[in-house]
């Protein structure tokens, strides 16, 4: 099935419906904040070099492997992978099924074993055994908002569960980050008290998210993070993602199939087939003049509105998202 492109894109933004339920309120135009953050400003036009520094996330030659049933030989869903995440920047990771995106990230923020090469944070190199600290800096919002809330716990027991955990704050403290953390996600602190069988998919995710903000990360790893969702409601989970990255210096790693949102939300895009990054580009470059055969093949299978669609995949292949 080739790849969907369901999200209308616009200069800057995406639009569409508002989520269910009272997410877009009075609070859609405050500025977002986090304690202790400056206001982060807008990086710059995509496609420009963001990076004028050491990035804050450096993989290099990164190597995943896993034991095949049948054969000696292990199986590379990551081989030989590079990519950086430079402070305030959103870059895309776009590939299809199987193609070791979701294993790369996994081992970003450790959850999965690396077999070789180097992760390094903010020029420290991680090892397979994450410190808090290291775990502090990086946290990840998973695909299935249905799956990663306890439905037995309210939303603000829900976040209260890390504050504790990894910070000092107690009590009345714990409160109000947690309205802070509300807010922060575009939701009423009303629903504090709500359980995740009464939000909808739109609500958990944004909920997901301030779990992940909870403890002040650096970078956030979103594993698609909108394809659980309805298409009416994937624009603003991606617009709210944009917000924390322009308003509260959120660096983020967007692993998605969806070229529509990597085009409107990212800065730079790495390409993975088979485990390896076949193109590393400035958003707008890559699009405009893609390099690989593979990124020609995923862009040609977009659909497009007017006129026919061009075949970019030989006899047989088919991309499977």
């Amino acid at each position: 099935m080739p790849i969907r492109a369901e999200v209308r894109v616009s200069p800057g933004r995406l639009r569409a419906a508002a989520d269910p339920g009272p997410v877009e309120d009075a609070r859609k135009d405050r500025p977002l904040s986090a304690p202790g953050r400056k206001t982060h400003p807008r990086c710059g036009a995509r496609g420009g070099d963001l990076m004028s520094t050491d990035p804050l996330l450096r993989c290099s030659d990164v190597v995943v492997t896993f034991k095949q049933k049948h054969s000696k030989e292990p199986f590379y869903a990551v081989k030989n992978a590079s990519l950086d995440v430079g402070a305030g920047q959103i870059v895309g990771l776009v590939g299809e099924s199987g193609s070791g995106k979701s294993t790369l990230a996994r081992a970003v923020v450790g959850l999965q074993r690396v077999d070789s090469g180097v992760i390094a944070f903010d020029a420290h190199q991680l090892g397979n055994r994450r410190t808090r600290e290291d775990r502090q800096g990086i946290q990840m919002v998973f695909q299935d908002p249905y799956g990663s809330l306890d439905p037995r716990m309210s939303i603000r027991a829900t976040l209260a569960e890390v504050i504790r955990r990894h910070t000092d704050l107690r009590g009345k403290g714990i409160d109000k980050r947690c309205l802070e953390l509300m807010d922060m996600v575009r939701l009423p602190g009303s629903l504090l008290r709500s359980r995740p069988a009464g939000m909808s998919g739109g609500q958990r995710q944004r909920v997901a998210i301030a779990r992940a903000l909870s403890i002040n990360p650096r970078l956030l790893v979103a594993d698609e993070a909108v394809a659980a969702l309805d298409v009416s409601v994937q624009a603003g989970i991606v617009n709210l993602l944009s917000d924390l990255r322009d308003e509260a210096g959120l660096s983020i790693l967007f692993i998605s199939h969806d070229l529509s949102i990597i085009r409107t939300l990212c800065d730079r895009v790495s390409v993975i087939y088979r485990g390896e990054i076949v193109e590393e580009r400035p958003c707008a470059d890559l699009f405009a003049n893609p390099h690989s055969d593979y990124t020609k093949a995923l862009l040609s299978a977009i659909p497009r509105l007017n006129g026919p669609r061009s075949e970019g995949l030989g006899q047989g292949q088919s991309l499977r998202m």
